[in-house]
This record gives C-alpha cells, sequence and structure tokens, in this order.
C-alpha cells in the first residue's frame, strides 16, 4: 500500500534540539509543513553530508513554513554526541529524533529488520499529518536538498491551487498545468 495521502501513524520519541532533550509526537507533524529525513546511522559517511546539507539550507525550508525531522534508529543521546563531535553535525538546528525501539521506522515503512537500520527516506507531510511525497534512495547515494527544495515549493503550490499541477522540473514561478480534456495527446 502507498503512503502517499496517508495519516502519519502515532508516535512518541525522543530528540536532540539545540543542546536539549525534547519529546517528539507525530502531533508536532500537525499545523505546520514537515520532512521527516531517515537515514541509517550516525557517525557514518554519507549521511553527514546529507544532514549537513540541510543544515545549510535550513533557514530556506524555515522561509517556506517547513520543520524539519531527521530520524535514524540511534538514540538521542548518540545524537548528541554526534552533534558534539562533528563539525558538520554541529551545524544542525532542527530536531534529531532517536528511533532506538524502530517503531517510527517501521511505521514509515524504511526499516532493513535484518540490521535494525533505516533505509534513506525522505516524507514531505503537509498541516494535517499527510504524507505528500516519498523518496527512497539506496544507502551509497546521498539525497540533495535543492531538489527537496523544489519539490515542497510544488507541493505547496499544488495544496494552494487546486485544480492545477506541476509539470517536470517546475520551478517557482513557472507555468503549470490545468488538467482537462482538452491537454489530452497535445503535451
Amino acid at each position: 500500500m502507498s503512503l502517499i495521502n496517508s495519516q502519519v501513524k502515532p508516535f512518541k520519541a525522543t530528540a536532540f534540539k539545540n543542546g536539549s532533550f525534547v519529546e517528539v509526537t507525530d502531533v508536532n507533524l500537525k499545523g505546520k509543513w514537515s520532512v521527516v529525513f531517515f537515514y541509517p546511522a550516525d557517525f557514518t559517511f554519507v549521511c553527514p553530508t546529507e544532514l549537513e546539507d540541510l543544515a545549510d539550507n535550513y533557514a530556506g525550508f524555515q522561509k517556506l513554513g517547513v520543520e524539519i525531522y531527521s530520524i535514524s534508529t540511534d538514540t538521542h543521546f548518540a545524537h548528541a554526541a554526534w552533534h558534539k563531535t562533528s563539525q558538520a553535525i554541529g551545524k544542525i538546528q532542527y530536531t534529531m529524533i532517536g528511533d532506538p525501539t524502530l517503531t517510527i521506522s517501521r511505521s514509515f515503512d524504511v526499516l532493513i529488520e535484518e540490521t535494525g537500520l533505516a533505509e534513506r527516506g525522505t516524507f514531505v507531510i503537509n498541516p494535517e499529518g499527510q504524507i505528500k511525497t516519498v523518496e527512497l534512495s539506496d544507502g551509497g547515494v546521498g539525497r540533495d536538498t535543492s531538489e527537496l527544495l523544489r519539490k515542497i515549493k510544488a507541493v505547496q503550490y499544488v495544496a494552494a491551487h487546486p485544480g492545477e499541477v506541476c509539470p517536470a522540473r517546475w520551478k517557482e514561478g513557472e507555468a503549470t498545468l490545468a488538467p482537462s480534456l482538452d491537454l489530452v495527446g497535445k503535451i
């Protein structure tokens, strides 16, 4: 079953944010746009490059009204230690959720059962708590924040403009499409 347009399942976890441990639940994802960004593990190789890319572009997400939640199956203690010891991870201001019970990773269908690690999964969630985009990547392939920001702008545009859709490579300010019988076979 596809996760697109499904509601985020209930969860409760401890996270590391701005030098403190905080509780995060599915309710935190409601009322604003959110990105849930799963990665395999702390203290690894590709993961810090992705998380640093998010950190370097965090202001752009905030400008769009989007909150970032990174999640791995590590504990919140491991997130805090990584934040203190890595220059790249030390830049992070967004919430780093620990999922040592594997509950959240399972509910987003990104858990690799054999290893207890999460796949590289990116989920854009609307203010109603519905999953609007899903991206899964192989463990060796890092994600690009600029493409994620483009997708968020497109999803937000479509949400604000019923009856319009964004074509491939659409960028903010470009023409959209209004699906109709008149367009069939003409694109």
